[in-house]
């Protein structure tokens, strides 16, 4: 059953909760993986790039301000979003194979 931190009453509960969520975020990242191989397929058949630049960046731009609304660090969230986003594009370019595309700097 879910609790607030404020409910829990001992470490254990609370290791339990952040047990969880970790779970959560993990199947989080695991659908967003399968999005960013749709996406290669879709660049694919458009031959756009696995970088495109301009995305990137409104991506990063977007979870920092939701990072801010949620009063967590905008630094970390972006530090954590450049790592995501790199990885989610080499797992493209794997998937698109060498020398696929141009930088369109769209999407």
């Amino acid at each position: 059953m879910k609790r607030a931190p404020n409910d829990c009453a001992d470490m254990a509960e609370l290791r339990r909760e952040i047990d969880r969520l970790d779970r959560e975020l993990v199947a989080m990242l695991s659908e967003r993986r399968r999005y960013i191989e749709r996406a290669a397929e879709l660049k694919r058949g458009n031959g756009w790039p696995a970088r495109i630049e301009t995305r990137v960046e409104e991506v990063v731009a977007r979870a920092r301000r939701t990072a801010e609304e949620n009063e967590l660090d905008p630094e970390l969230v972006e530090a954590l979003w450049r790592r995501l986003i790199d990885w989610s594009i080499a797992l493209e370019e794997r998937r698109l194979g060498p020398g696929h595309g141009r930088d369109l700097g769209r999407d």
